[in-house]
């Protein structure tokens, strides 16, 4: 075997990731035998510059990491609506960076109009509502007596009804420590309101640039994915691409939609707490259980209060809510990929806690999005053992 064979050998022998960071002998740096000398084995060398490189990203997460929810909401929305911006782009004959400004404009009127009258509203009955529960001056209507007709818990709901009616604080009272902890999280979400929307603003200008550069951000993410892997790293990018597409049209915008639809409608009519209500549907349809829960109640308090012409309107109004659940959502999911509803419901409270409002929909994304990734490579790894 020849030295050139023999040296070839040696460096197979070496950990590869060793191999990375070592430096390549110098001509004078040879020892007897012609094995390199001591110096080039020196571990501690090795050390200084992987210390040095996680120093860096490190530091550089840290200094990235305020901006790590506006980044990637401006990307998911990128992802998600850059069908709209290549069909409108050939609309407008190629001016590409004209179809970027509509869809930016869009984006901000969209933010600026019925995210911020959620936000806004939603403090407005927050910061009324938890002072009137600590002093009891939550007036509830009194039950009709129809209430007490109503099949197997009707006496019982007439009772506990008549009670909050008389002093909502009682009739809370076994409920109520457990209740004020989560109003004043709440609370606290909703103050930060301002915050979230100006996220929001960043994130749609920040979505415009990165459409107008769609052509460098494809090319990027592809050589990325192949340095990942490969073999499969385009396909992981396809199914990256199908999984944000799939969730952020037939989950976060079937949502929103179903929100501010419910909400222009609860609040026309009067209905008390129109924003938390608008915003437990939202929240109700990104985790896949449906505005049901909301709008059923609704529509009773409709008719029980309400004239009938007007209740008729609102029950409009909430059944085209629950409608589009049942027929529109899936016609979005059925062209991309779905995800279990505890992983959507995981994605949608760690993101809120964690993010804010803007978790609240980046959350869900990010998740479903981890979750068809490792489903894919399970799946891939699952065929190359078989």
């Amino acid at each position: 075997m020849s030295k050139t064979e023999t040296e070839a050998l040696e460096l197979q022998r070496i950990p590869r990731w060793v191999q990375l960071f070592r430096r390549a002998p110098s001509k004078g740096a040879v020892a007897d035998g012609g094995r390199p000398s001591e110096g080039d084995h020196n571990l501690i060398e090795v050390t200084i510059r992987v210390a040095l490189i996680g120093v860096l990203a490190y530091w550089t997460f840290i200094i990235v990491s305020p901006f790590i929810p506006i980044i990637a909401w401006s990307g998911i929305m990128t992802v998600a609506i850059h069908p709209i911006y290549v069909q409108l782009s050939e609309a407008f004959r190629g001016r590409h960076a004209l179809a970027a400004v509509c869809l930016t404009v869009l984006g901000l009127l969209v933010v600026l109009g019925p995210v911020t009258w959620l936000g806004i509203d939603l403090v407005e009955f927050l910061g009324s509502a938890i002072p009137k529960l600590r002093s009891s001056h939550w007036l509830v209507p009194k039950p009709p007596e129809t209430v007490k007709d109503w099949p197997i818990l009707g006496p019982q709901i007439f009772d506990y009804w008549t009670l909050a009616s008389a002093n909502i604080r009682s009739a809370l009272a076994p409920a109520l420590p457990q209740l004020e902890p989560v109003g004043a999280r709440l609370l606290a979400m909703a103050g930060s309101a301002g915050l979230g929307t100006a996220e929001f603003l960043v994130s749609v200008v920040v979505m415009g640039f990165l459409l107008a550069h769609d052509s460098i951000l494809l090319s990027s993410g592809k050589t990325l994915a192949l340095k990942i892997d490969r073999a499969h790293g385009e396909k992981y990018l396809e199914t990256a691409g199908a999984t944000i597409r799939a969730v952020s049209r037939g989950v976060i915008g079937i949502s929103l939609l179903q929100a501010v639809v419910g909400g222009i409608g609860m609040s026309l009519a009067g209905v008390p707490g129109a924003s938390l209500l608008t915003l437990a549907i939202l929240i109700l349809g990104i985790v896949q259980i449906g505005p049901g829960l909301v709008t059923t109640p609704v529509i009773i308090w409709a008719w029980l209060s309400m004239p009938p012409l007007a209740a008729a309107a609102l029950t409009l109004c909430m059944g085209l809510v629950s409608l589009s659940d049942a027929f529109v959502k899936p016609f979005f999911l059925s062209h991309g990929l779905t995800t279990p509803t505890v992983v959507t419901f995981i994605g949608v409270i760690g993101g809120m806690l964690s993010h804010g409002i803007v978790g609240l929909f980046v959350g869900p994304i990010i998740v479903a999005l981890a979750w068809n990734l490792t489903d894919a490579w399970l799946h891939e790894r699952r065929l190359s053992m078989a």
